[in-house]
């Protein structure tokens, strides 16, 4: 139980900065949206925006994010210099291979965006974004490199800077929208001026910049000074590199499952009609993975050091009883969430979208918002199986379970896009996602099982039923509240302090409603949750014990 403490005090460090960084990832989407519109002409941008991302997850998030944690405790614990060689020769390496990969890809921008874009995008369209690849593909070497220093933070018990970095990137990104909306004002249209892709495009370049430097200052707090080392040959990096194998593997099938949903959506507003594409895609994944990025994200980094601790001593029924424990925690507040988002999915679309050049369009979000919300669940849940398989370095199993969940996404968006039309492309592919997920969520859930001898499976489900059953009665509340509140927004075009206030007395209801279900219905992981949460807060003690009676 203490263990479980200290991974949710860590958790509830994490998630503060989280909270941050994904409202204000939020902003910037308002902002996009406002700026650029919602179809063809906000696409160009931001699929040439999201392509760094995705190459850098191909070429090494795998084997940054889930490997190295392992790797990095392991040799803190048995190497006698406390690991310091062997992460100085992991920083050296990853920055040579990233910086190199990098100019390549900038090289190589007009080929590379061929594999992404829908050959309906042409003539200028298609240079501008063939432009932006150029100016924000060396986000590709900044984005390895923050996900690099993150996790040696991480191995090292600093939790915090990783999740609080990002903000920095959202600040910058922020920035720029509004000196582009005060000089060029809102635009959902045609293609894009030099002046236009120069700002949008090396803006978002020096916003991932930032957030990689922001961690440099930490690595010497958290007792690390780097120097740079060439002696790779016998230094353990071989077996690292054999784990990575897989795990580049299973990178490389899901994110060509994902080149295949990114050129989908952009099929959608390739005829620059009403169609939905990658940027409404993105931008409800984006809106529905908050919860995600605050709860999960933050509980699975926290706990993959623990795991990975029991894995190494051989003591599987801790890793099951923690990871089954992490699982209940994180469903305690994804659960109530994807009940509710769903039925107030138009209300969220009108008063995070509707303003700008999206305040015509912002209704095309709504059954995106709404079909992402059961896959998040499933998602959730193959995530952390993943983190168990990943501390027992099983990264062969994740790979054969990943090619699963791509098989199925990838037919389920090829079938389902060619029988809808372009307006539905979006929630098409949002639909797709979710059944794959779903699939993905019992293959390694069952298997993951298997693997430990248990994973308290009987009283998992009793708590997903009835966390089920007090989400379904509080949001049903909520949405009764929602049409009851109606007139506040005072018609179609929204107010944004009385669109943010409707949003907010429904959450609380919501919010408020669930934890006395919770209470009643004594769902412990609920109430520790959120004592654990408020202690981290300014006189939040008092309320920690009240909530724990």
């Amino acid at each position: 139980m203490s263990a479980q403490r200290s991974v949710m005090g860590h958790s509830a460090i994490m998630a503060a900065g989280t909270i941050v960084s994904r409202f204000s990832g939020l902003i910037r989407s308002i902002l996009l949206a406002a700026a650029l519109g919602t179809a063809a002409h906000a696409d160009l941008f931001t699929i040439a925006n999201t392509i760094p991302n995705m190459l850098y997850i191909l070429l090494a998030g795998g084997v940054f994010n889930a490997v190295l944690v392992p790797q990095l405790v392991r040799a803190m614990r048995n190497d006698a210099d406390g690991g310091e060689a062997y992460t100085n020769r992991i920083i050296t390496l990853a920055a040579l291979f990233l910086g190199v990969v990098t100019v390549l890809l900038v090289v190589c921008a007009p080929w590379v965006m061929e594999l992404y874009l829908d050959q309906g995008h042409q003539g200028e369209a298609r240079q501008s974004v063939i432009d932006f690849a150029r100016y924000c593909l060396p986000q590709v070497f900044f984005y390895g490199m923050f996900v690099l220093i993150g996790q040696v933070l991480n191995a090292r018990g600093s939790f915090g800077p990783m999740m609080w970095a990002p903000i920095a990137n959202n600040v910058i990104s922020v920035g720029v929208l509004v000196v582009y909306l005060l000089v060029f004002g809102p635009s959902s249209v045609g293609a894009y001026s030099t002046s236009q892709e120069l700002l949008l495009g090396v803006g978002s370049t020096l916003g991932i910049a930032a957030q990689f430097l922001i961690l440099l200052p930490y690595l010497r707090a958290a007792g690390f000074t780097y120097r740079p080392r060439f002696d790779f040959r016998g230094s353990g990096l071989g077996h690292t590199l054999r784990l990575g194998t897989w795990t580049v593997l299973f990178v490389v099938v899901n994110q060509v499952a994902y080149t295949v949903v990114v050129r989908l959506a952009s099929s959608g507003t390739a005829d620059a009609g009403d169609g939905t594409g990658y940027t409404i895609y993105s931008g409800a994944f984006l809106l529905v993975t908050v919860p995600h990025g605050i709860i999960t994200v933050s509980l699975a980094t926290a706990v993959l050091p623990l795991l990975s601790r029991a894995a190494a001593d051989h003591d599987l029924a801790g890793l099951s009883r923690s990871l089954a424990e992490t699982l209940r925690a994180c469903l305690a507040f994804i659960v109530p969430f994807v009940m509710l988002l769903p039925l107030l999915a138009g209300d969220v679309a009108r008063v995070v979208w509707g303003y700008g050049a999206a305040s015509e369009t912002y209704t095309s979000y709504a059954p995106t918002v709404a079909l992402f919300a059961p896959g998040i669940l499933f998602f959730t849940i193959h995530y952390l199986m993943l983190r168990g398989f990943y501390s027992l370095e099983r990264t062969r199993t994740v790979f054969w379970v990943q090619c699963v969940i791509a098989v199925v996404n990838i037919g389920l968006a090829v079938v389902l896009v060619g029988l809808t039309s372009a307006k539905f492309t979006s929630p098409a592919l949002a639909l797709s996602y979710g059944g794959a997920y779903a699939v993905g969520a019992a293959t390694s859930y069952l298997v993951l099982r298997r693997v430990l001898g248990g994973l308290d499976t009987l009283r998992n489900v009793r708590f997903l039923v009835r966390t089920a059953l007090a989400g379904g009665l509080a949001a049903s509340a909520a949405y009764g509240v929602a049409r009851l509140l109606d007139p506040m927004l005072g018609g179609s075009t929204p107010n944004l302090v009385q669109s943010l206030g409707f949003l907010a007395a429904i959450a609380v209801v919501d919010g408020v409603l669930f934890l006395l279900l919770a209470r009643l219905m004594r769902i412990t992981e609920v109430t520790v949750l959120i004592a654990t949460v408020a202690r981290r807060l300014p006189g939040g003690s008092r309320f920690a014990e009240r909530i724990k009676e």
